[in-house]
């Protein structure tokens, strides 16, 4: 972005006399004192810890205006841009649907249970082959997140591709009217929040906002293999475009061939030309099918799809395969997990070769309510004791997946659980059992910090 302080003033309707400060050029907005690029707009937002003790800091780190919430007493001096406003936030979300309609890109809306991060990066990588593009920022999804991606888009931003996460009802009813989208995606519904959802359909319903600010000649792209949605798509009166594994689907795989690090698919759309991803789980080509969608209502060449795709940079923490120190290979998925992509990923494992064992270490997923117990146990059907030869447990709601298996024959002796203090036990552990050939899958949600075991089984 880049605006002068007066524009900014006006277009957020700041009240105070700025006359001085009129020509000061903001090139980005940060809310991290730490982490800004010098000409930002710091936005002290309050949280845990209110963002205006911060305000010098953020002064002395590059930024050059702030906004002050009014109801705050004025405590920088004289020589300092600032712009007081009611409330930060909502004047930050103001300011960024103001830039939207000033650079004036197609926006694609992204959401979904599961996927919509890798969905996002897939679609930006196929739209940036032919357009000039600007995508969230690592999970950036949120009433703050999705702002910051809007006001630090180019002035050349020919698309926007905006993730937008949910963890209750209305979020997304927000999102969606605050970037008016132009293709609003679903990748699918899941579990996740169900603590706060109580159902599958309450979820749908809540995912279902993202159409709310779709525009009357936008598209929605969505999961036609999912009957929540197909049901709810009905009353949709925007164009409608389905993907999925169904021949009933506008786009839908064929010939799917898992690799250990990648796999390739061929698309009803051009059934001579094969797609590769550089991924393992064959839900990932649900997600490629939704950003090959928007690729192809945007008239991106089946050439150009291939390319992006077999080059997408991926978010990181997301699934992606690591060199462990004793040779073995390790499926890191530790950024989150649900029910529905722990039982994808536990396929997944399940079916790729190897000379060694596989071994799956399965932290507790938060977020599931009263369903918890049952939903971690349910996870026992999809661990064959002849795939998977050891399963490492953490976590008080692991015990039930514990119970789950052992009720169901898988051997005691191959079941070992953790407390979520007990990682560097884990850690011995499984260096004392993980050999050169092993297949490890970690996966968890994040509260669970798996990560810190990667790091340690990572160590040459």
């Amino acid at each position: 972005m880049k605006m002068k302080l007066a524009e900014i003033a006006k277009a957020i309707g700041a009240e105070n006399n700025i006359e001085q400060w009129k020509d000061v050029e903001i090139t980005s907005v940060a809310f991290d004192s730490r982490q800004l690029d010098s000409g930002a707009l710091f936005i002290p937002l309050q949280g845990a810890q209110d963002g205006h003790q911060y305000v010098e800091s953020a002064f002395a780190n590059g930024a050059v205006a702030t906004l002050w919430a009014s109801d705050h007493d004025v405590t920088t001096t004289d020589d300092q841009p600032i712009l007081v406003v009611d409330d930060p936030l909502e004047s930050l979300q103001q300011l960024s649907k103001y830039y939207l309609h000033k650079i004036n890109p197609i926006v694609v809306a992204v959401t979904g249970s599961n996927g919509k991060t890798t969905t996002k990066d897939m679609t930006a990588s196929i739209l940036s082959t032919q357009l000039n593009v600007t995508k969230t920022h690592a999970n950036f999804n949120n009433e703050i997140g999705v702002p910051v991606t809007l006001l630090n888009m180019e002035s050349s931003t020919e698309v926007v591709v905006v993730e937008m996460g949910m963890d209750r009802p209305g979020q997304l009813d927000f999102l969606s009217k605050l970037v008016s989208p132009d293709f609003a995606v679903i990748t699918m519904i899941g579990e996740a929040h169900i603590e706060f959802f109580g159902t599958r359909d309450k979820i749908a319903d809540a995912k279902m906002e993202i159409i709310h600010g779709l525009k009357e000649d936008g598209t929605f792209i969505f999961n036609g293999d999912e009957p929540l949605l197909q049901e709810r798509a009905a009353n949709v009166e925007q164009r409608k475009v389905t993907f999925g594994r169904q021949l009933t689907d506008d786009f839908y795989a064929t010939s799917v061939k898992q690799h250990e690090t990648s796999i390739d698919f061929k698309v009803n759309e051009w059934p001579d030309e094969e797609f590769t991803i550089p991924m393992v789980g064959e839900y990932n080509v649900n997600n490629a099918l939704a950003a090959i969608a928007v690729g192809k209502q945007l008239h991106i060449t089946p050439a150009h799809i291939k390319k992006a795709l077999k080059n997408v940079e991926l978010t990181e923490n997301r699934a992606e395969w690591v060199d462990g120190a004793q040779g073995e290979r390790i499926l890191s998925d530790v950024y989150n997990s649900n029910p529905t992509a722990a039982k994808q990923v536990l396929k997944t494992i399940e079916e790729l070769p190897t000379t060694g064992k596989r071994i799956a270490v399965l932290g507790d997923m938060l977020e599931l309510g009263d369903a918890s117990a049952r939903l971690h146990a349910s996870l026992a059907a999809n661990i064959d004791p002849k795939k998977i030869e050891e399963v490492y447990l953490v976590g008080s709601e692991m015990e039930n997946l514990q119970d789950a298996l052992e009720k169901q024959w898988y051997p005691a002796s191959a079941i070992h659980h953790y407390s979520t203090a007990e990682l560097d036990k884990l850690v011995a552990d499984l260096q004392a059992t993980i050999n050169a050939d092993d297949l490890v899958l970690l996966k968890a949600s994040h509260g669970i910090h798996l990560e810190k075991v990667l790091a340690e089984l990572t160590i040459k």
